[in-house]
This record gives structure tokens, sequence and C-alpha cells, in this order.
């Protein structure tokens, strides 16, 4: 322990000294917002923040990390939900201050950026550029892309344009050893070995530090429409899908599902929301056609898809957004499902994807078996419809005790986990693995891909010092357990 305090101390001393005293945060007070992520699940430890203002005072700090032997955990906007950027030792590598955009490319339909940039501000930059940036999350406005990167985010606009892999050309990433991969080549065809570049999306930080990447752009919509749908069931609402699919082709950008208690709770709880139908349904969906083609006629087509599906009774009744004011306000009805369900208590959550054509049949198995599990119980099963994410939450039954309800929520992971396996589904669609995830990610994995992750780890990263203990456990700074969850929302 004195060695690893003295290695901490002589490290910190060796980063101020290049850095700056105002790069290289020690106080407690400082260093507290980076040590719990959003939702609140562990709370960890840091000897140091460390603000690195570009590559190379990130390859730096990665050095002499690797000399002195002690762990980094990379963080952007500290929104993950795993646990996969809390610290517990070690330096947390924040990239908050590589936030430029680099270059933008229009012939190319490309824009570089570093990993520090709010999401919002790429989204802004490439509409002010003539363009559309197409990955939108709830958390966009503080999100950063190098998370956006390290998780493979996805978000409401994957049924068109794909998730952040589909979106990324090209990464700079820092190395374990600090050295510096460039493969920020605007290029869509490079068949020359290896895809390094999607090794290190989806990685978490486990394998390198992404510090910049080439994202792609789109022509920006110049025509678009929204109705919000009822329909009797997610059997409905997986046929009306189908039926858009068909329809519609690569207008869809969006078809999202929620079930009548989600609507229920986000009309109760958020301020100004006004029912959109008359009555109450099984379940809805949120459906967008968008066109670069100004005088595409969506409303027609739209109209036309709903109308016969209405008439075979695949709809119980529909409306369309007659303005931009009101279309906005029924995304708001889906966009704010996250936000409000912590206001009906403890929330038992799931990050899932099942194959499309399952995606009803696994809301309707996984929704009886929690509910005969424990009677009470509400499911919110909202997401992703039509790439098979859905976020499968439970919220405590009215009357029960919170916290004896989130202490349950290692016996509903496994109940509804196991549904997923039994589907050939995955236990993290866009969310990451993290920490709350590792342990169960050996039952579900293929064995031979475990193996494969964890010789690309300690290939990649001999010393285990990339976010250790995150995603596979491996080495010196992977204990057996960290500490248990202190609770989720």
């Amino acid at each position: 322990m004195a060695t690893q305090s003295a290695a901490g101390a002589a490290l910190i001393e060796t980063l101020t000294a290049r850095l700056g005293a105002t790069s290289v945060l020690t106080e407690a007070g400082a260093i507290e917002p980076y040590l719990v992520e959003t939702r609140g699940l562990y709370r960890g430890s840091a000897l140091a923040v460390v603000r690195p203002r570009d590559r190379e005072e990130v390859a730096f700090v990665v050095s002499e990390c690797a000399r002195a032997g002690i762990p980094i955990v990379p963080q952007g906007g500290n929104t993950g939900l795993v646990g996969g950027g809390v610290p517990f030792g070690g330096v947390v590598l924040s990239l908050a201050r590589l936030d430029r955009v680099r270059e933008i490319d229009g012939s190319n339909a490309t824009i570089t950026v570093e990993a520090g940039c709010i999401l919002r501000s790429v989204q802004d930059a490439a509409d002010a550029a003539g363009y559309l940036f197409p990955l939108s999350l709830a958390s966009e406005g503080s999100c950063r892309i190098g998370g956006n990167l390290a998780t493979n985010a996805g978000g409401t606009a994957v049924l068109r344009y794909g998730n952040m892999r589909e979106l990324t050309l090209g990464l700079e990433v820092v190395l374990a050893d600090g050295r510096v991969w460039n493969g920020l080549k605007g290029l869509r065809k490079d068949n020359t070995g290896y895809d390094l570049r999607d090794l290190f999306i989806g990685s978490e930080g486990t394998l390198g530090v992404i510090t910049a990447a080439v994202l792609k752009l789109f022509p920006k919509p110049q025509a678009r429409v929204t109705a919000f749908v009822a329909t009797a069931s997610p059997h409905q609402a997986l046929r009306l899908f189908e039926r858009l699919r068909e329809g519609a082709g690569d207008q869809l950008t969006a078809f999202e599902y929620m079930p009548d208690f989600g609507l229920e709770i986000v009309l109760k709880h958020k301020p100004g929301a006004v029912r959109p139908l008359t009555g109450r349904h099984a379940s809805y969906a949120l459906i967008e056609l968008s066109s670069p083609q100004k005088d595409a006629d969506l409303q027609g087509r739209l109209e036309t898809i709903l109308g016969a599906a209405m008439e075979d009774g695949l709809v119980d009744d529909a409306v369309l957004g007659a303005s931009e004011a009101q279309s906005l306000a029924l995304w708001s009805l889906r966009e704010s499902l996250s936000e409000v369900q912590r206001l009906e208590g403890g929330s038992i959550k799931h990050d899932v994807a099942v194959p499309v054509s399952r995606v009803a049949e696994f809301i309707e198995v996984a929704t009886k078996a929690c509910e005969a599990d424990m009677p009470g119980v509400r499911v919110c099963a909202f997401g992703h419809f039509g790439d098979g994410n859905i976020h499968f939450n439970l919220s405590q039954p009215v009357h029960m005790d919170k916290q004896a309800f989130l202490a349950e929520w290692g016996r509903f992971n496994h109940m509804v986990h196991d549904i997923v396996h039994a589907m050939n589904g995955s236990i993290s669609a866009e969310h990451g693995i993290g920490l709350i995830k590792r342990d169960e990610l050996s039952l579900y994995k293929d064995p031979v891909a475990l193996d494969l992750m964890r010789t690309l780890k300690q290939t990649l990263d001999p010393h285990n010092i990339l976010n250790p203990g995150k995603v596979v456990a491996i080495g010196d700074h992977s204990p057996a357990s960290f500490p248990a969850p202190s609770g989720q929302s």
C-alpha cells in the first residue's frame, strides 16, 4: 500500500508538472462529480481527475500511468448507466476538454470531431453546414462523442441510420502504452487488414482511449411527418411495423414503442403533456417518416398505410402531427418516459435486444413472467421497436417499499435475461456491459467469444490499466467483486 501510495503521489506530481495544477484535480470536492454515474449504481474513488487539452496530453497521461502501473478510467459526459465509467482507484481521465470540431468535409459527407464534443454540439455543427448527424439520445445535451463511441450508442434513429459503429469511418486512439493509432481516414472502403476501428467502438475504454473520430453525415430531412398510433397489443404493433417497413422503405426513420403504463405516467408527471388520442389503449407507437426531398408526400403515404392497417384491425386510433409544434409534442411523450419513471418509485431496468421478429413475443412472455413472480409489479417495456431493442423496465408495486423492491434486481435480471437468451438475444443493446452486467456476461456469452475478448484485452492492455474490471475481469486491478449497487432508479 505504501508503495502504491508513493507511486500515486509521484504520478500526480509528474502530471501536474506537465499539464498544470488546474488540469489535475485532487481535492475531494473537485473529484466528487466524477465518482458516480447518472444512475447512481456505484460510488467509486480516485487518486485524481486529469483533464488533458489535446491528444498529446492524453498520450502523456496514459504513458505515465502505464509506467507507474496505475489504472486509468476514461470518462466523457459521465452519463453511463451500467457503472462503466465509475473509477475504483487510479486516475479518471476526463476527455471533456477535447471538444473541437476539426473538420467538415462536405464532398465526403464527414465530420471529424474530438472525443469530448457534446453530442448536441456535433448535431448543431452538422446542421450549420447543411447536413444531418443522426445520432439522437435523451442525454444528447450532456453525453460526449467518446462515450457514444465507447458504448456503441444507438438512440431513436438506428432504424434508418444505424448505431455508432455504422456512423463511424475512422478513429484516433491512444493505446495502453501511450502510443497513438491514427486511423482518422474518411474511407468507406479500406480492405488493408483487420478492422481495428470496430475493436475500440463498444469496448468501454478497456482497450484504448478514443480521442477523435471521423463520423458520417447525411442530407438534412426537408420533409417529415410524425404520427402517434394506438394498437391492441405489441403483436399488432409488430405487424404495423412490418407494413411500414414494406410501404415506406428507408423513409421510415423511427418506430418507437411504449405501453399504456408508460404513456399514463408521462401524462401524470410531465408538465404540459396532453393525451394524444381518445381513451386508453394497450400499446402505442410513435412513427416518423422523413425525406431529403421537399416535395415528398410523406403525409399521404403514411395516411394510406395507416388507413389500410386500421381497416385490417392493426390500428385502433391514430393522430398525425399537423405542425412542427404538434410533432415535437408527440415526440416529447416518448422522450420523457425515462425521466418520469423514477417518479413512480424504484425501477429495475433492462436494456436488451432480440430479433425483430420476436420482439412482441419477448414483451409478452417477459411481462407475464415478472407479473406472476411479483403481483403488482408494473412493467414499462418501451424502446426502439424496429431494431429489436427494448428497455424492459419494472416499476415497483404501488405500496411496496422501494429498497425492498430494488433488492430484487439481481433475481429479476436473471429472469428477464434468461428469456432474452432463449430468444437468441443480447443482455445489452446500447448501454454497454460496464460493471453491473460483467459477471452476467459469462452466463450468456459464447465461451469462445469470451476467450477471444480476454485475449484481445491482454494483448492490447497487458498490464490491465485501462478501465480494469469492466466488461471482462482480468488481472491485478480486477477484484472478484466490486461494491454492490447502492440502488437503481
